[in-house]
């Protein structure tokens, strides 16, 4: 292919970060209010911009890492190949069971929206969304990529016409909740970490965007763009809830699982009918974003995992792989989206953050003793990568610990 042919093949850097930011709003758009409510807004707005911040950074690394391998080779070949045959196959695991919850999540939560606008059951809704929507990563990913534009307009759009009806009815003091003092949303508010690091887990399609772009700097913009994206919608989405929903009605949500259709139900009660509207079909276009942004890079992954080849039969395969199992579990477990969520969490931060910070300082020293020079690394040095690295194993711990008694899950224990 000439270079002249790569880059009209090529989309735009708007293209890649239409993907990140549709794989990430899905997830944090429909999940921050729930996890989030403990910590209120000042906090949560803080954590998401941390986590923004670290979980852009380690996409970058899995950039820095791919630059001297081959096309359609993902952090699997590479965890393999640097980090060893053991480390790899916890890797493997964390990714595909990451991946695999996020495509249950989204098949469940798009069932029951599907059911409540047709009356179709949100089993064989379920079932429809999937063999409609994975058909679309089977056959391309530039057709992914053009979607996802697509796509992210209309949530852009309609966010815009939610924030025009949601904004101008904030109540102030539902916006602060000054009756709770400052150290006990501080407390509450750690329940958010390991939802703010899923709500920014794009990172199964950094390989993909590499093979896109073929151009770690073109990639490393589109990530960015993308993680910025969705931290600025992340914001105003939670504005405009908290400012509308009191934040006691969260108990009920988060007591019930925090499912979607908890938390539009809740909320609906306190907004107008028409704004409500738009919401549904708001959640609608999030999950389906978010579904074929995941698929994508979960497709990827393993047709490289498994060598499964380019070919119709060889993606057939790894459509099979990618997107059955999760849809035998989302028909036999529909509910449970918050809770998804955050028992992926833990994964997500092994593979995101501690992975790729190993990766980076496996091959930067094999590169100093081999004198080997790169066009691209991350920049920040190694207080890029040790940031990294605590944010992951902060997650994780904080994750481990809301499971005992010494950190209390409003809602649950308020």
């Amino acid at each position: 292919m000439s270079k002249d042919d790569k880059e009209r093949a090529s989309p735009s850097v708007f293209g890649g970060a239409s993907i990140v930011a549709c794989i990430c709003v899905g997830a944090g758009m429909l999940a921050l209010p729930t996890s989030g409510a403990g910590g209120w807004t000042v906090w949560s707005t803080l954590l998401l911009c941390i986590a923004m911040l670290a979980m852009s950074a380690s996409g970058c690394c899995i950039l820095e890492v791919l630059q001297t391998y081959k096309i359609r080779i993902s952090i699997a070949s590479i965890t393999k190949d640097l980090l060893g045959s053991k480390v790899a196959v916890i890797t493997n695991l964390s990714v595909y069971f990451v991946g695999g919850t996020l495509l249950y999540a989204y098949t469940t939560s798009s069932g029951l929206i599907i059911q409540e606008f047709t009356r179709l059951d949100h089993q064989w809704a379920s079932i429809l969304f999937v063999a409609i929507c994975s058909l679309f990563v089977w056959y391309s990913p530039l057709l992914v990529s053009r979607i996802s534009v697509l796509l992210i307009i209309f949530v852009f759009v309609s966010f815009i016409i939610i924030l025009s009806g949601l904004l101008p009815e904030i109540q102030v003091h539902n916006l602060f909740n000054t009756n709770t003092n400052v150290s006990e949303k501080a407390f509450y508010s750690l329940f958010l970490f390991p939802i703010a690091l899923a709500s920014f887990g794009y990172h199964h399609s950094v390989s993909t965007l590499r093979d896109i772009y073929q151009s770690e700097h073109k990639a490393q913009s589109a990530i960015i763009l993308g993680t910025a994206i969705a931290l600025v919608m992340y914001v105003l989405w939670l504005v405009a809830v908290f400012g509308n929903m009191p934040r006691q009605s969260f108990q009920y949500v988060v007591s019930h699982g925090g499912d979607v259709d908890i938390l539009l139900s809740v909320l609906s009660q306190y907004i107008h009918s028409d704004t409500k509207d738009i919401i549904s079909s708001f959640t609608a276009a999030a999950i389906l974003s978010s579904f074929i942004g995941v698929g994508m890079g979960v497709f990827d992954y393993i047709a490289d995992l498994f060598s499964f080849d380019n070919s119709k039969i060889g993606r057939g395969k790894t459509l099979a792989v990618t997107f059955l199992p999760p849809l035998f579990l989302s028909l036999l477990v529909p509910h449970g989206f918050l809770s998804a969520l955050s028992v992926a969490a833990s994964a997500a931060a092994f593979w995101t953050c501690i992975i790729p910070t190993l990766l980076v300082f496996k091959v930067r020293d094999k590169r100093a003793r081999s004198l080997q020079q790169t066009d691209y690394k991350v920049r920040g040095g190694n207080w890029t990568l040790m940031g990294i690295l605590f944010f992951g194993l902060g997650s994780i711990f904080i994750h481990v610990l809301s499971f005992t008694s010494l950190l209390p899950i409003f809602g649950v224990s308020s």
